[in-house]
């Protein structure tokens, strides 16, 4: 019973010690870095579906393209204000790519943000009818993206 307390009492100081470096590796990227990252990630995702299609490395489906396109939209409409703290940017976290100049136009940055949705909600319709169409839509959902990413995101 005794051997039981210093072994409790260790895996406890461990459990601290494991939990605080943890929270520390997670203090590093601020939780707004986090969260934009994720969702474009979730872009990314979807997009490469579409574009596999688009380029023929996937045979085109049009669930699977309007699934993908729904998702599309579905994340160019989500309240993404608090993701875009100021002091997020490149020049202040290390995880972060967005340039300052995003705190400087934001007017620009919103009105780039709903472009995409405009583009998203093009490609949603499109990605039913067929591969020319989603061929087409995916030219101007590139050209919104691009749009952004070009002025307001440093390069890796």
């Amino acid at each position: 019973m005794t051997m039981m307390k210093p072994l409790a009492l260790g895996l406890a100081t461990a459990a601290l010690v494991a939990g605080a470096a943890i929270a520390e590796s997670h203090a590093e990227t601020p939780p707004a870095v986090g969260a934009r990252k994720a969702q474009m990630q979730l872009y990314a995702f979807n997009l490469g579906t579409l574009g596999a299609m688009v380029q023929g490395n996937m045979d085109y489906d049009a669930d699977a393209a309007t699934a993908a396109a729904g998702n599309i939209v579905k994340l160019s409409t989500l309240a993404a204000g608090p993701m875009w703290a100021p002091g997020t940017g490149a020049d202040a976290v290390e995880a972060s790519r967005a340039l300052p100049a995003i705190w400087e136009n934001m007017d620009d940055v919103i009105s780039k943000a709903m472009a995409l949705n405009e583009a998203a909600m093009a490609m949603e319709t499109a990605a039913a009818e067929g591969l020319e169409p989603l061929q087409a839509a995916m030219k101007d959902l590139g050209a919104a993206c691009g749009a952004c990413h070009k002025e307001y995101r440093e390069p890796e």
